[in-house]
């Protein structure tokens, strides 16, 4: 029994104070007219024993009631009153879609209603969509007579509020949640007592790929952001992924199990929050039993109805706040859905809308949305070329800063369509990739002669990314370049003076387009490597400085090269790029490298020369010829 800490009513005083309030079932639902509109509790907190009781009465007195419409937002529990044999009794009218109603409404068996969730309060108020009855699902009261509506105060309480009948089951494994959940018996009008387990909602992750969307989703987050996260396994497998955060902050509408985990350890203090500061702000829980015992009387949570939680305004209030969604297709500009299959439906607008919209305006928020890259065992691409005919479109293109799948990130903020579509591309199912690149072509979304390198060759070599830091101190990424790279590349290239141009490519030309750029960007990487020395500036990664070696065909020497922006030169960035390409030369087999450098070009042969302690070298005319050993006796200081 919940409420340990507080004085409570018995049953028995419940009788004594309300005696009107307690009528038998019967005599409860021949208040119920026909066509009236009858609100059913959400999720997890449905009042399962009042929906029996409901269509028992029905099946005793099958005339008693006509055309009554059955309003819910999330059905996880029972419904019978979907079943055929009571199509004249009720008709079923859904805020949601979920996978209990789902087959229903896509034969047009009951309704669905496409609506904002933060709006449904505003519908009841207005009595746009009018509330007749509703039954509810309460925790047992205190000594004042007041009762929390525990894990679901979501549309609950406009409801009770717009209801011209309340009827409530006070159920004493209902946890009492601080909040806007609090409503006192005077506002019911008839007390069902019945103690039954809540429902349950208990997801089981695919492991391999939802972990590492998980992992992915983890980089995005930093110490102190404020996050929402949707429902289903993708956000659970992403929670599981913050434990090595600090002062997380949590305002979203569904509290899950990976919430509570996180808050146990400490990883969510909300200490950092701008608005609600300490409190973990949630408007309906969907999670397991020991999730319901964490937030009784819990201070650290409140419970706020859906129009506060999900008000983009309020939302936007909360500085770096991340909102977390998934969705079901994503196509190459950047419209996605999370509602449909083409034209079947499959889930509703909810709060993914009001919550990325609301984190795009707050101050350094962003929106991430997680996607799986296949569908139907690898058959087919959750990324396509242009959503199906009847897609619903969830988000736009303009609402999505960063799209997650296991194969990487795509940062689509402020990218135009031919950037959209490569980064999303590049996070593609491998399979999928020259199919979607051949697709864009058509689409005249890309380049018509951009290159790509199909199969495990072009494939990005993730696990070579990594940190270093200079002699002086400088902490630099360096990784593979990537097919996403060109604008980053036409950046660098133009910040380098004409001295360092010529002195690495022997010419003075100043031009580098598209089909230069394609050369250093699209690579073979099991014959040539190109890495490139980047720090972060905020969101976005500068690069400034490249290394590459290429493999010379039928033998075991590469080609090496390297430079270096002017303002990061003589600071041990080209010390690091010319380690790390030795070190994954020799792990290709790559015995010698060589390189043909100009006379003026002392900088690079004392890099060289310091690096290499076996040097082959030959002048000819303006060109200094250089051939070095890399085995690890020669190596001098290997950093790598």
């Amino acid at each position: 029994m919940y409420q340990d800490d507080q004085k409570i009513l018995s049953i028995e005083d419940l009788k004594k104070l309300y005696p009107k309030k307690f009528v038998s079932p019967n005599n409860m639902f021949k208040k119920i007219r026909h066509g009236n509109r009858i609100f059913v509790g959400t999720g997890c907190g449905e009042p399962q024993y009042l929906v029996r009781s409901m269509i028992n009465y029905i099946k005793t007195y099958p005339k008693a009631i006509y055309d009554a419409e059955i309003l819910h937002v999330w059905n996880l529990g029972v419904s019978p009153y979907t079943e055929e044999k009571f199509s004249v009794n009720f008709r079923h009218n859904s805020f949601f879609i979920s996978a209990n109603n789902r087959d229903a409404i896509n034969r047009g068996v009951i309704d669905y209603t496409p609506i904002f969730i933060s709006e449904i309060p505003d519908l009841m108020r207005r009595r746009l969509v009018p509330i007749d009855v509703a039954l509810i699902q309460t925790s047992i009261p205190n000594s004042q007579g007041y009762v929390s509506l525990g894990i679901s105060v979501d549309i609950v309480k406009s409801a009770i509020e717009a209801a011209n009948i309340v009827i409530a089951q006070i159920n004493s494994y209902m946890p009492w949640v601080h909040g806007d959940g609090f409503i006192h018996l005077d506002k019911v009008d008839y007390i069902v007592p019945c103690d039954e387990p809540l429902l349950e909602y208990i997801t089981k992750p695919d492991a391999a790929v939802s972990q590492r969307i998980g992992e992915y989703v983890s980089r995005l987050i930093e110490d102190g952001d404020t996050i929402q996260v949707g429902y289903g396994l993708m956000p659970d497998s992403v929670l599981a992924n913050l434990t090595n955060k600090k002062h997380l902050g949590v305002h979203t509408e569904l509290l899950t199990d990976g919430i509570v985990e996180l808050m146990k350890k400490k990883v969510i203090d909300n200490s950092r929050k701008k608005i609600n500061t300490g409190k973990t702000i949630a408007s309906f829980c969907m999670g397991k039993k020991e999730t319901y015992e964490y937030i009784n009387n819990n201070p650290e949570i409140e419970f706020k109805r859906i129009d506060y939680t999900n008000d983009p305004l309020i939302i936007a209030q909360h500085d770096n706040m991340v909102a977390i969604n998934s969705a079901l297709e994503i196509d190459l500009i950047g419209q996605t859905t999370a509602e449909s299959l083409g034209k079947k439906l499959y889930s509703g607008i909810g709060g993914q809308t009001d919550f990325t919209r609301g984190a795009n305006l707050a101050r350094f928020g962003k929106s991430i949305l997680t996607v799986k890259s296949t569908a139907m065992n690898d058959t087919v691409s959750r990324i396509v070329p242009f959503m199906q005919e009847g897609a619903r479109i969830s988000l736009h293109a303009g609402d999505i800063h960063y799209v997650v799948t296991e194969y990487g990130i795509a940062h689509l903020y402020g990218k135009n369509y031919r950037e959209r579509a490569m980064e999303l591309i590049a996070i593609a199912h491998p399979k999928f990739r020259p199919w979607l690149i051949e697709e864009a072509k058509k689409l005249n979304l890309i380049y018509h002669d951009q290159k790509f390198i199909p199969g495990e060759k072009g494939l990005y070599p993730e696990q070579l990314e990594m940190y270093r830091t200079t002699k002086t101190g400088l902490d630099i990424f360096l990784r593979p370049v990537k097919i996403t790279d060109e604008s980053r590349l036409k950046e660098f290239f133009y910040a380098l003076s004409s001295n360092s141009i010529y002195l690495r490519f022997n010419s003075i030309r100043p031009d580098m387009p598209h089909t230069r750029i394609q050369d250093f960007e699209v690579i073979n990487y099991t014959e040539e490597m190109v890495i490139l020395a980047i720090i972060k500036e905020g969101e976005t990664e500068k690069i400034i400085g490249m290394g590459q070696y290429l493999i010379l065909k039928d033998s075991y020497n590469a080609e090496v090269s390297f430079v270096v922006t002017d303002e990061y030169q003589n600071i041990g960035v080209g010390r690091q790029l010319l380690a790390y390409l030795t070190y994954l030369a020799r792990r290709q087999g790559i015995l010698y490298f060589t390189a043909d450098i100009l006379k003026e070009n002392i900088q690079m042969y004392i890099l060289f020369d310091n690096t290499f302690s076996n040097i082959e070298k030959n002048v000819r005319m303006d060109i200094i010829e250089l051939k070095m050993n890399l085995a690890p006796e020669f190596v001098k200081k290997a950093q790598t």
